[in-house]
């Protein structure tokens, strides 16, 4: 029974990865699901079952039970339609999860993380994160896109950057200003001077010649939030990831600020942050006080054009 179970999984994972889909957490958990209805006895999953296998994650939090249930819930919608007999958990099982409120950087404060960050000791780790930071605040892409970045993915003559295999396996091109190609030649030639024989391709090196350890980066983040003093209190920590929030946000406020036609140059944005349409890009809008006071002092100005 399990080796049946154990194809479907397969096959699911294979087709909804050829629909874009990475799926590392489901292709992870998923055969550890299989391997709990083995050991019950049971030959398709029932919503108990399905339960019983997530609340095994012991202390975990109630997202993260979500998460695992939630990869149970979507095998499940895929295998009613071969097994009549399946079970599809429900939703909300484990509680509403809430959307976290980004943190919405000014311009100022990510000057002082990034001087924060310059700061650093090693010199190769000081250039490393200065830079990195930089980019992801100008650039808004994710941390991820950035730690995997290859030398030969950054177009130092031309100011572009290549992704490749981002969210969704799609690849994209993102073009740069001048200023922050500069930047990144400058930190180019420092890394290869400090560190001349690297062991990795990546453009973004550790000072001891690697590739940027996702856990890594996040500790020293979270260093450079104390000596930047940027907020550091439980509910309202800063993340990396706000930075892409902030680009977002920000950019809104200079159109506002210049009269642009937002709708119009919306898809622009969501291509540029690597999104399949518009509708995504809405996730990031925040309505922090100076974008709402721009947007109503424009839509007063429109309304009394109109009278």
């Amino acid at each position: 029974m399990s080796a049946v179970l154990a194809a479907h999984v397969q096959d699911y994972l294979r087709l909804r990865r050829a629909l874009g889909f990475k799926l590392n957490f489901e292709g992870q958990v998923l055969p550890q699901f299989v391997a709990y209805l083995d050991a019950a006895g049971l030959e398709t999953v029932t919503v108990e079952a399905a339960v019983a296998w997530t609340r095994l994650s012991v202390g975990a939090q109630p997202v993260t039970l979500s998460h695992r249930l939630g990869a149970v819930r979507g095998f499940a919608r895929y295998l009613a339609t071969i097994d009549p007999a399946t079970q599809i958990p429900p939703t909300g099982l484990f509680g509403k999860q809430q959307r976290r409120t980004p943190y919405i950087y000014s311009p100022q404060e990510i000057g002082r993380l990034l001087a924060a960050a310059g700061r650093l000791r090693p010199p190769l780790r000081a250039a490393t994160y200065e830079t990195l930071l930089g980019l992801l605040a100008v650039s808004g892409m994710r941390i991820g896109e950035a730690r995997r970045l290859l030398r030969g993915d950054v177009d130092l003559t031309e100011g572009v950057i290549r992704i490749r295999h981002t969210k969704f396996d799609r690849d994209r091109l993102v073009p740069l200003h001048p200023s922050a190609t500069k930047a990144l030649r400058g930190y180019a030639a420092r890394r290869d001077r400090l560190c001349p024989q690297p062991r990795t391709e990546s453009f973004f090196i550790a000072s001891v010649g690697t590739g940027l350890a996702h856990s890594s980066v996040h500790a020293t983040f979270s260093s450079l939030l104390d000596s930047a003093g940027l907020p550091t209190a439980a509910g309202d920590r800063p993340r990396i990831h706000d930075l892409r929030h902030s680009l977002v946000v920000n950019t809104l406020i200079d159109w506002q600020r210049d009269g642009t036609d937002i709708a119009a140059r919306l898809p622009v944005l969501s291509t540029y942050l690597g999104h399949i349409s518009p509708a995504s890009t809405y996730w990031y809008f925040s309505a922090v006080p100076e974008l709402m006071q721009l947007a109503a002092a424009g839509l007063e100005r429109r309304s009394g054009s109109r009278s």
